[in-house]
């Protein structure tokens, strides 16, 4: 792991086909997306390598953010890797300002804990330490962290509705 790599690790009380099913279907994802009070509006993936993958956020203090990438890789029930650097079908962006001002590629694992929990790590690689300090200052881990949280929130109430 290079030191410009930010990296979420959360154990999840839920069990893993619900928190992929949680993080792979738009209308869950929508409730866990953004740190409440923010919300997700907007969702659209289509999940497969070269697939576009757009987010649309909104807060109660006029916050208004479009975020759209490209998934890189999906294994079924254990991996998501999407970047930021790229649109649907692996177009670069146009200019750097189009991807939040720095890249990222995101990298998602889902592994069994046992006892019906998901082992939950998200790691955000960077191109530079300085791109890696600013996702830091922006509230990496607070806000991903948070998110995960309620990833896993949502997932354990997909498993009270089965």
């Amino acid at each position: 792991m290079a030191d410009h790599d930010l990296v979420l690790e959360r154990t999840l009380d839920a069990p893993r086909d619900l928190v992929w099913r949680a993080w792979t279907d738009p209308e869950q994802v929508r409730k866990w997306w953004a740190p409440r009070p923010y919300q997700t509006p907007e969702v659209d993936m289509d999940l497969r390598p070269g697939g576009r993958f757009y987010t649309r956020m909104t807060g109660p203090d006029g916050f208004d953010n479009e975020g759209e990438g490209c998934f890189l890789e999906v294994v079924e029930g254990e991996k998501v890797v999407w970047t930021s650097a790229l649109r649907g079908g692996y177009r670069p962006v146009e200019a750097i300002e189009d991807c939040g001002g720095f890249p990222f590629t995101a990298i998602v694992t889902f592994e069994d804990a046992g006892d019906g929990k998901t082992r939950y790590r998200a790691v955000a690689l960077h191109r530079n330490s300085a791109d890696a300090d600013t996702h830091a200052k922006m509230g990496f881990h607070d806000g991903w962290g948070t998110c995960a949280d309620q990833l896993g929130e949502v997932a354990k109430g997909l498993g009270a509705t089965a």
